[in-house]
């Protein structure tokens, strides 16, 4: 028993941990505005024991909406992780073949490259100030009216 409370619990927690959030359901009423990993674990471990929120995505109850829409920001932080160096040197450029291969991970139109490009550039010391990398550009782009939209995807 003790072997399946913790293997849920990983699952759990990988899962909340991705999301950086549950949605909706039971557990995530029951937990909402608690900050941390053990009550999104919670909250996770609740809503898929019970899946209440599967009902509730099927139905529209539980806070939950039909008209969602499935996301996930691990690719773009594994990217990012994975060529933090190189990545830094070519968004002190303003170009390369990283930044590129970033910008199409994001799914940045191809219209809005260059703007993209240069925000990064021209912020680079707040984009690489720390290991925050992601949650750095996150700032950046949501600062930039034009790529806004783009800091939602990371």
């Amino acid at each position: 028993m003790k072997k399946f409370v913790a293997a849920a619990l990983m699952i759990a927690a990988g899962s909340a941990m991705a999301q950086n959030n549950v949605g909706c359901g039971w557990g995530s009423a029951l937990f909402n505005g608690q900050k941390g990993v053990a009550p999104q674990v919670l909250a996770a471990t609740t809503n898929g024991t019970s899946g209440n929120q599967t009902f509730g995505i099927t139905f529209g109850t539980s806070g939950c909406t039909q008209d969602g829409v499935v996301s996930s920001s691990w690719k773009i932080s594994m990217f990012i992780d994975g060529s933090r160096v190189a990545l830094a040197r070519d968004a002190a450029a303003g170009q390369g073949e990283n930044l590129d291969a970033l910008a199409s991970v994001m799914g940045v139109k191809a219209d809005d490259r260059a703007a993209f490009a240069a925000a990064i550039k021209s912020n680079f010391g707040t984009v690489f100030a720390n290991d925050n990398v992601a949650a750095n550009l996150k700032e950046v782009l949501a600062a930039n009216e034009r790529l806004a939209g783009y800091a939602a995807l990371i």
